[in-house]
């Protein structure tokens, strides 16, 4: 799933219209998919997966602060930061039945933000999927928002993904740095705190060759809900997805039971 330039602007309303993206808004009752960027990524990533998945269902894109139409506001200074601002905008801005949908630091934003909304006793998700992404349980040291600009651009660099094109484009790269900087910073520094574990069924999507995800830690989020778990293992590294766009689509489809 590449980063795509969008034509049509995004439909938004109240004030979820900071945090949330609608690219094909849908007529009649859909069960609901929100999905959750990457480190440095943006609602225009999910483009193509609502594309996929037009007239099935529903599908929201979060937007970060700092990238886009949101690029002059304050960065996140941390995941607990993205997650109290999702929940204050909450809505919700989809009725149930919906699945939360993350990768990489966004699987933990999803994570965390489901946790908000059980514990405030909202309606939350019926469904988590994770992807790319190690179980909150599991905490590696990782500094890489403390590298100089060429260093994050390497990193960027050996995940592939959606910002390849970016990277030989100074004019570019300079809008960009910032946001990817500070959201390596958010999840670098994320403590997961032990607490209830989740009641909704949880899926995790990793890839086989993920330098930030292991196929063990990805199987560890099995210790973090009291539902079912389901573990599906690509071939690839960070961004599989974007090898594999039809196989996640019909997973997440499933799980939408659409």
């Amino acid at each position: 799933m590449s980063e795509t330039k969008i034509e049509p602007s995004p439909e938004r309303s109240g004030d979820g219209e900071l945090w949330f993206r609608r690219f094909h808004p849908e007529a009649g009752p859909r069960p609901g998919l929100v999905c959750f960027p990457h480190a440095g990524g943006s609602a225009a990533y999910w483009y193509p997966l609502s594309a996929a998945l037009r007239g099935r269902a529903d599908v929201l894109a979060v937007q970060y602060p700092g990238r886009q139409e949101r690029r002059r506001e304050p960065l996140p200074v941390s995941i607990d930061d993205l997650a109290d601002g999702i929940v204050d905008a909450w809505l919700p801005p989809v009725e149930p039945p919906f699945v939360f949908f993350g990768h990489s630091m966004g699987a933990i934003v999803a994570f965390e933000v489901t946790r908000r909304l059980h514990a405030q006793g909202r309606p939350g998700p019926q469904a988590l999927v994770v992807s790319g992404r190690r179980a909150p349980s599991r905490q590696r040291v990782e500094r890489v928002h403390l590298r100089d600009d060429p260093g994050l651009v390497e990193e960027l660099r050996s995940l592939g993904g959606s910002q390849q094109g970016v990277l030989t484009d100074p004019e570019l790269l300079s809008l960009v740095l910032p946001a990817v900087r500070a959201d390596y910073r958010a999840i670098e520094t994320y403590t997961y705190r032990p607490g209830p574990r989740l009641t909704c069924p949880v899926t995790a999507l990793v890839g086989d060759a993920d330098p930030k995800a292991s196929v063990e830690e990805a199987d560890a989020w099995r210790e973090h809900t009291t539902a079912g778990f389901d573990l599906r293992v690509f071939s690839g590294g960070h961004f599989y997805l974007t090898e594999h766009q039809d196989q996640v689509t019909a997973r997440l489809a499933a799980v939408l039971g659409v």
